[in-house]
């Protein structure tokens, strides 16, 4: 697989991740945003909850960093697939970490929190998976 091909293939996961930590925001929201709740107790407990989420991807992060500085090292090298490979590891594992203010926000839908915090949690997500694109300087 070329060094083009990989870059896509990163490109294309990281798309489908952003799919996967706003679908279930959105698709609550839609269904159940509206309907009255007994739950509203739990809105601010779960904000609380998203926005700290974000403080999870912090070491997640470095690792990922670290990652994408063994693969910039690793390039024109043998050890160039196994560097791309293991930046691919981090970064999936980081995703999960970057999801979570968004998936909260799926599961605060269900209490009936006020759209401008779903929208707050949903950006944080997005806003963390902007760390994680491959930068055009890499290969």
């Amino acid at each position: 697989m070329t060094r083009g091909q990989v870059r896509q293939r990163l490109a294309l996961e990281w798309w489908r991740q952003l799919g996967f930590t706003l679908a279930p925001l959105f698709v609550f929201n839609l269904l159940f945003g509206a309907a009255p709740t007994h739950l509203t107790v739990l809105q601010l407990p779960l904000f609380a909850a998203g926005g700290a989420s974000i403080f999870l991807s912090l070491p997640l992060f470095s690792a990922y960093k670290r990652a994408l500085f063994d693969t910039q090292r690793a390039l024109d090298s043998e050890a160039e697939p196994a560097a791309w490979i293991e930046l691919a590891r981090r970064r999936r594992i980081a995703f999960l970490a970057a999801s979570l203010p968004a998936w909260i926000g799926a599961a605060a839908a269900f209490t009936g929190l006020h759209a401008a915090a779903l929208v707050l949690l949903a950006l944080s997500s997005v806003m963390l998976l902007c760390l994680y694109r491959i930068p055009r300087q890499l290969g």
